[in-house]
């Protein structure tokens, strides 16, 4: 794949694109998996090993290692999002594996900090049974708070065939929960279990929100189309990899859904295995102001999409932020800044800022 990837769709005018300032931001992580910033710019960030962490002001503080963190695979300690009332409440929220109900599960997690914020003083488990696989693969666990305040959740289908069809299953579904765990209002309803708010997904790994709160998911494929989906309530996006874990079928299976949810955009051949994305706000993004900027493991580079203004499609999409290894995740800062967790030990958190 070329490096300097520009591509233009049907007559749209090609947009600017900004310049693009590059540093570390902070260094010698543990595969960091996902970061949060509160209004004041302090940074909390997760390790998969299980670390949850505090970057202030420069200096970083570990906050917790939960005992039931089960690292193990794609598994461990993953997604992470704070209370839309975190300035007052101090509450965040984390996604992992754990082995705290015996059997291995993916759950949600609250947790309130102290007043210095340099632990965490409450735990309350939310959400748990989400499933898992042995191997820890296909993990999912990317939460984010909603322009509605729900917590959304992408999960994965553990490599199972049946959960991303079924009603009963949390695996393979986008997941929408009020900030203590009950079903948001607005899911799908009966015969679906009332977390559940879309279904026919292989394995979330990001969920960002865009211009007029427009929900979607990042997703990968297996050696084909990674998808972007626009996700809407009630929606079949087409993964049933039966009978076992068939691999070889569509990632969006219209011949035995038609009316499955086809895809925004579509890596097709080869996968480049899209991570948490988040979309650009501000007029120093220039061209990329309201595009979805996409951490890319596989393919090593941040890959940037700009949609139609109905957000049904793509028109523009960069590669860009390369040489830096597999990203993992980017999440705009409050001041509006970039930043992306390299998947690596050691990892590292890089700050992306425009210029010019």
């Amino acid at each position: 794949m070329a490096l300097g990837l520009v591509i233009v769709l049907g007559a749209a005018a090609c947009r600017p694109e900004p310049k693009l300032q590059v540093t570390t931001a902070l260094a010698n992580l543990a595969h960091p998996w996902d970061l949060a910033f509160d209004r004041n710019g302090d940074m909390y960030f997760t390790e998969r090993f299980g670390r949850i962490n505090r970057l202030s002001q420069g200096h970083r503080t570990p906050i917790i290692v939960p005992a039931d963190v089960q690292a193990t695979g794609e598994g461990g300690m993953m997604g992470i999002a704070l209370d839309p009332s975190f300035g007052t409440s101090r509450v965040l929220y984390t996604c992992f594996r754990s082995n705290a109900g015996g059997a291995l599960d993916i759950r949600i997690v609250r947790w309130q900090l102290n007043p210095a914020k340099t632990r965490m003083a409450k735990r309350r488990d939310i959400l748990t049974g989400i499933p898992t696989n042995p191997t820890g693969r296909h993990s999912g666990c990317r939460i984010r708070f909603g322009p509605d305040h729900a917590l959304w959740v992408g999960t994965g289908d553990a490599a199972t065939g049946t959960n991303p069809q079924s009603p009963t299953s949390l695996g393979g579904k986008v997941l929408r929960i009020t900030s203590f765990g009950r079903p948001a209002a607005g899911n799908m309803g009966p015969p679906f279990r009332p977390e559940i708010y879309n279904y026919g997904h292989r394995n979330v790994q990001g969920i960002a929100f865009g211009p007029g709160g427009r929900a979607y998911d990042i997703e990968h494929g297996p050696d084909r189309d990674d998808e972007v989906n626009l996700l809407v309530r009630g929606g079949n996006y087409g993964w049933d990899p039966v009978p076992g874990y068939n691999e070889s079928v569509p990632m969006t299976d219209l011949g035995k859904f038609p009316n499955a949810r086809r895809a925004v955009w579509s890596s097709g051949s080869p996968t480049i295995a899209p991570s948490g994305g988040t979309f650009l706000t501000g007029s120093r993004w220039k061209g990329w102001n309201g595009a979805l900027a996409i951490a890319v493991l596989k393919g090593q580079q941040l890959r940037v999409l700009a949609f139609n203004a109905n957000g049904t499609a793509v028109e523009q999409q960069w590669a860009r932020v390369t040489g830096h290894g597999r990203l993992r995740s980017a999440v705009l800062s409050a001041r509006g800044n970039l930043y992306i967790a390299t998947d690596a030990q050691p990892g590292r958190i890089l700050r992306v800022i425009p210029t010019g």
